[in-house]
């Protein structure tokens, strides 16, 4: 259970208990009521159900009326496996709610027109991932006034749109740091696009670990490529082929990631004997990969919850505190990872 849905138990089981001993009766007799057991008096039943009413307890499984009924969630594909740990977490917080989803990608119906579907629909507002909102969508918002809520935007928006994402540069700084402590000093990246902020931020923190331990940096084993495997493949080869190539590899994504594999199998190179390799997001298939790759971590159940909270909270009036946030990542070693050949390890 998510510390979310611990604390709304926690609040229910402190309602209903407040209600038993208002109505004169034990918790069991309004745990009767709450879930329509016929043993229980008329008489009782009525006045455990007028205080039921009273406190807005919303019965497990059924809607709050005065709740919106949906939001949509946009994203801009549904093929890969960090949108599909994203999705996971948005639906999960919304069902924790009482609340449904309507998902959709921007490939045949682009953002102005899902704005204009969520208004349609009654939504209680839009959350949009990954992508890339112009100028006239920022302005349909203002004006329309829907709550939208960004997941990982590839641009800076608006002050006025809030938008979630993780620590992406020292989340990339601390997994080329490991790489560091394990005796590598020739480490090389297969890195997001720079007009992408995740992507350019992981950079960064790849330059800043560098920089750091005071080792130049090398553009001839960096390669920027969309978050995905065939481009991350074709990059690899590329960064394996160079005249010095490195023993490690950062990649900015676990599809990437499994490019950096296939690309070290069709070198005839071994993982983590020859070239350690390590991910960003460690989704599900980062733990399936052979071997199991070494990733920055992404709190997906976390970025879906805070993302439906904040747009439920801007659809009740309530903006953030901060236009931005970001959720802490954290660093998972798996067997991707090894001090280089020759090296002994400490």
């Amino acid at each position: 259970m998510t510390a979310q849905g611990k604390a709304h138990r926690d609040a229910s089981y402190g309602l209903l208990t407040a209600i038993a001993g208002e109505a004169g009766v034990s918790l069991s007799t309004v745990s009767k009521v709450v879930h329509r057991r016929r043993d229980v008096g008329a008489a009782t039943r009525a006045r455990v159900e007028e205080l039921l009413g009273r406190y807005g307890y919303v019965r497990p499984g059924e809607r709050d009326p005065a709740r919106p009924r949906q939001i949509v969630a946009v994203f801009r594909d549904l093929s890969g496996p960090y949108t599909l740990e994203v999705v996971r977490g948005i639906v999960a917080a919304a069902d924790e709610l009482g609340i449904d989803v309507v998902t959709g990608t921007t490939g045949h119906r682009p953002i102005s027109q899902w704005l204009q579907e969520s208004v349609a629909l009654g939504a209680a507002g839009l959350i949009i991932v990954i992508s890339m909102l112009a100028e006239d969508d920022q302005r349909r918002i203002a004006e329309q006034g829907l709550p939208v809520v960004l997941v990982d935007p590839l641009s800076a928006p608006s002050h006025d749109i809030p938008s979630i994402g993780v620590t992406n540069w020292s989340g990339a700084r601390e997994a080329v740091q490991h790489l560091l402590e394990l005796g590598h000093t020739r480490i090389g990246m297969v890195a997001g696009r720079a007009h992408s902020l995740a992507g350019a931020a992981r950079l960064h923190g790849y330059r800043a670990a560098l920089e750091e331990a005071g080792i130049a940096y090398d553009p001839a084993i960096v390669r920027s490529t969309d978050f995905d495997f065939e481009e991350g493949l074709l990059a690899s080869l590329q960064i394996l082929r160079t005249v010095n190539p490195p023993t490690a590899v950062f990649a900015a994504s676990d599809a990437q990631a499994l490019g950096v594999l296939e690309a070290a199998r069709q070198q005839g190179l071994g993982v983590p004997e020859d070239l350690a390799v390590m991910s960003f997001d460690d989704t599900l298939v980062a733990a399936m990969a052979c071997p199991p790759l070494s990733a920055v971590r992404q709190p997906f159940e976390e970025l879906g919850h805070e993302a439906t909270r904040v747009l439920l909270h801007l659809a009740e009036g309530r903006p953030p505190a901060s236009p931005r946030i970001e959720l802490a990542t954290e660093l998972v070693l798996r067997t991707s990872t090894s001090v280089p050949r020759g090296v002994t390890a400490q």
